[in-house]
């Protein structure tokens, strides 16, 4: 395993790839220990560092088979690498300790996807929803806690959640559902709870973000950026100018933008204007069109609530640095889920966005703001210990999202 000759009997050194298709082909002859030998060879042997689709073989095989404890060995030493399971491989480590009758380790599971992946696909809420049925998890739970010791471990985590095992006994009523707007579920009649974001973390990000912005656009540019920033800011609100304007056509509406910033400007409790981020070529054909457009272009402008960003440069990296930065409300449709946000490559993220991100529709009446839910869109586990878990159905914005909740007679 050393080395590989090709068809001009040249030594070829294995890589990553190399090794990865050896343990998938180890896999597919039902040879999952091979496989994980492979990619222990990888790492212990040639100094290759395995990524998450190489230890996959492994797992998978080791899951079909049935052989928990070998499965977590494998996510063992993925742990000890630094790779992160994903929604995938934490589904089948599911699987694997629901079937074996494990369920310390379906809980861990639980609390994994919870604090990585936050809302499930379809196929990892039904299996979810099959665990929760079960006889198994019919007899696991304990009918007496220590309250005390709950709450403590709640605020501790941040809200949503205690990690003190299963509470109760008997069968699970297991449904899906919505939430209401203020978050109480349909199902049972709970509150589901808005989870913390830790101020240390939104510090963090935002230096991160800066880095990664002043690599990826004209440092000087950037850097200008952060000082007007730190002049005229914080702001309450931040307008993605090009995304607003463009909403429901495919040509830029500027009396559209214009509601927004108004909307937004009637959210601030010191009737601030927003800050209005757009391009500058944007700015300019503002200018040569409507001149009530420039004058309010000016008015901006001159409030100190309008940057406009220079030839070649991304404004997503403007807007969303500002609003972070200075903790408010994004005004925007964009899902930023392209390659600029997969660079990010946080947990955190996801998470400031659901909690900051005003989203827009157009209705008869003009535009309407959808504000960020009073609740967090994450699997919650309550005091009690039941269980609500949100799918990737549904968006809350034109249709409702659905939920699974789990619960049994309460305490």
């Amino acid at each position: 395993m050393e080395s590989c000759k090709n068809n001009n009997g040249i030594k070829v050194i294995p890589n990553e790839a190399t090794f990865t298709t050896m343990a998938r082909l180890a896999a597919a002859k039902e040879d999952p220990e091979l496989a994980f030998n492979l990619v222990k060879r990888m790492k212990e042997g040639c100094g290759i560092s395995p990524k998450l689709r190489s230890y996959v073989p492994a797992l998978l095989g080791f899951c079909k088979k049935g052989m928990a404890d070998k499965a977590y060995e494998v996510d063992c030493y993925m742990v000890e690498n630094g790779v992160a399971a994903e929604e995938a491989e934490l589904a089948m480590l599911l699987r694997v300790s629901f079937d074996s009758g494990r369920t310390d380790k379906v809980y861990e599971m639980l609390q994994r996807l919870r604090a990585s992946v936050r809302q499930v696909g379809e196929d990892t809420a039904g299996l979810m929803e099959d665990w929760f049925r079960s006889d198994c998890a019919a007899g696991v739970g304990v009918v007496d806690w220590d309250v005390g010791k709950v709450k403590e471990a709640v605020v501790k985590g941040g809200g949503g959640w205690h990690g003190q095992g299963w509470f109760g006994k008997g069968r699970w009523q297991v449904r899906r559902t919505e939430m209401d707007e203020t978050g109480v579920c349909k199902a049972c009649g709970e509150r589901l709870v808005c989870v913390d974001i830790d101020p240390l973390e939104t510090e963090n990000f935002a230096s991160s973000l800066s880095t990664l912005a002043c690599q990826r656009e004209t440092r000087a540019d950037f850097l200008q950026f952060q000082e007007w920033l730190q002049k005229h800011g914080p702001f309450d609100a931040v307008v993605d100018g090009a995304n607003v304007g463009h909403i429901k056509q495919n040509y830029f509406l500027f009396n559209q933008l214009k509601s927004a910033v108004n909307l937004a400007r009637k959210l601030s409790p010191s009737n601030k204007l927003p800050l209005v981020i757009l391009h500058s070529g944007r700015v300019k054909g503002q200018h040569i069109g409507n001149p009530k457009n420039k004058t309010t272009l000016q008015h901006w402008q001159e409030s100190g609530a309008l940057y406009v960003t220079p030839q070649g440069s991304n404004d997503d990296w403007y807007w969303l640095y500002a609003a972070i930065s200075s903790k408010c409300l994004l005004v925007t449709n964009d899902e930023m889920r392209d390659h600029l946000f997969q660079l990010l490559g946080t947990s955190f993220f996801p998470r400031w966005k659901e909690k900051h991100q005003v989203r827009l529709s157009v209705t008869r009446d003009g535009l309407k703001f959808h504000m960020p839910p009073p609740y967090s869109i994450v699997i919650q586990e309550s005091e009690q210990g039941s269980w609500h878990i949100p799918t990737v159905i549904g968006d809350d914005f034109e249709t409702r999202r659905q939920w699974v909740c789990a619960n049994r007679t309460k305490r």
